[in-house]
């Protein structure tokens, strides 16, 4: 088996890398468990320099990662460069905070001393997607490493160039050899990695399909996991909201990554009193969005990371049109090398059509006409999904009651969902359970052990 790199910009093969071989991963799983031993030992002033370290590395060599995720899974260059900053930035947070984090907790019982002690749980299992071929995986590693754990990465099969360049990463940093490896395997190899006994943990961003089996393997070993799934996230726009900045952030909220983001707004959720003016003003913002060599700082529309991909979305798009959705622009793949699709905008969407009820993981838009703001809280709980949620209105305390009503993991008011390193992020529902950043996403990696001391 082979793992091939692709430029989705082109479709000309980069590189192709070899999978292991069952003695190079029982290499790899019997030198992560000593790394287990030896890291948790280690001093956490250590571990936390080796995470600035890591930071330093990031920062270092930001054009040419930056050059590589472009290349590799197509995202806009500008993008890439912003990836990388903020993988520095969530190895920074927990070298500053974690000791803050893992401090015992003193709790008052009868006996002289109590406490809960945050200690480290052994090698996690890192199963990562291509769509944030870094962020995703630092986001990860970063609070688990810094809690004493070594991590193993399972990354996307189209992204193993990324994947290798994270472990050097570490080792040109400063870590010890075994502490982070990347594992050129199968996703089923990695299913069934999950019940390995040295596997202490297994953390997993992806499709709702691959988080049903990995938590059911993980279940069935009873060990933890965290699951970050898809999403479908509501956008509602209320009367008293401005126009303009709503239509703004919903191009930049639904096209951020060619539109290939779990937190990216899909359902555009509006009232009748501003739906005409926005859907106008939403439609012109994707119609100007500029397909091209995502290398250029010109382009702002990339191509889609795989031609299945595109094939599914658009497959999605035809089926939502002839069920009664009306296509407002866009629709189709463009005539040009690469695998790029036109921005898109579906008015009208409603129940039984894909765009309705499934996630979109491209640059299409679904508009949903609301009766009212009750009706709109409705429409935008009724989804499968739960991973984030925005509302926009000039009425800050109107808009915080709306959203704390939303079934999701993360809600905003007047702003685009997105993840940041000192907030915990997860979702509910089918998008998963756990979180990881902030205080919540370090203690997932750690044993919470009861300390009674008579």
């Amino acid at each position: 088996m082979m793992f091939t790199s692709t430029n989705p910009a082109t479709e000309t093969c980069i590189e192709r890398f070899p999978a292991f071989d069952e003695p190079q991963l029982e290499q790899a799983l019997a030198a992560a468990e000593g790394a287990s031993r030896l890291w948790a030992e280690t001093p956490l002033a250590a571990r936390t320099r080796l995470l600035v370290s890591v930071a330093e590395q990031l920062r270092g060599e930001q054009e040419v990662l930056a050059n590589l995720i472009t290349t590799e899974m197509g995202k806009l260059r500008t993008e890439a460069r912003a990836e990388i900053d903020k993988c520095a930035w969530v190895c920074d947070y927990y070298a500053e905070h974690a000791e803050r984090f893992l401090a015992d907790e003193p709790i008052e019982t009868e006996a002289p001393r109590s406490l809960v002690a945050y200690q480290p749980l052994g090698v996690w299992l890192a199963i990562m997607p291509w769509n944030f071929p870094f962020w995703q995986v630092f986001r990860c590693a970063a609070p688990a490493i810094a809690a004493g754990n070594p991590v193993l990465l399972k990354h996307a099969s189209n992204v193993p160039g990324c994947a290798l360049a994270i472990e050097q990463l570490f080792r040109a940093a400063g870590a010890p050899a075994d502490l982070f490896q990347t594992l050129l395997i199968s996703g089923e190899r990695a299913e069934t990695l999950v019940g390995d006994a040295r596997i202490r943990g297994v953390s997993l961003t992806g499709s709702e399909n691959a988080g049903r089996r990995v938590a059911a393997a993980a279940g069935a070993s009873i060990k933890p996991s965290i699951l970050e799934l898809g999403g479908s996230d509501a956008f509602v726009v209320l009367e008293d909201a401005d126009i303009d900045q709503a239509a703004t952030m919903a191009a930049k909220a639904r096209f951020l990554n060619g539109g290939q983001s779990c937190i990216a707004a899909k359902r555009f959720i509006l009232v009748p009193e501003i739906a005409e003016p926005f859907v106008a003003a939403f439609k012109a913002a994707a119609e100007a969005l500029i397909p091209g060599d995502p290398m250029q700082p010109n382009t702002t529309l990339p191509p889609l990371a795989r031609r299945d991909l595109r094939d599914q979305l658009h497959a999605q798009v035809q089926a939502s049109v002839t069920q009664g959705a009306q296509l407002v622009t866009g629709g189709a793949p463009l005539d040009r090398n690469g695998w790029f699709y036109a921005a898109t905008v579906l008015d009208h969407c409603a129940p039984g059509m894909p765009a309705y009820h499934e996630e979109l993981f491209g640059p299409v838009a679904a508009i949903i006409r609301a009766r009212d703001e009750a009706d709109a809280l409705r429409l935008a709980n009724d989804s499968d999904f739960g991973l984030g949620g925005s509302v926009w209105t000039k009425d800050r305390a109107r808009g915080e009651a709306f959203a704390r009503r939303l079934q999701c993991g993360c809600a905003c008011v007047n702003d685009m969902v997105k993840s940041d390193p000192r907030l915990p992020f997860g979702g509910i529902k089918t998008s998963g359970y756990g979180r990881e950043l902030g205080l919540l996403g370090m203690r997932s990696f750690v044993n919470a052990k009861t300390l009674n001391v008579q």
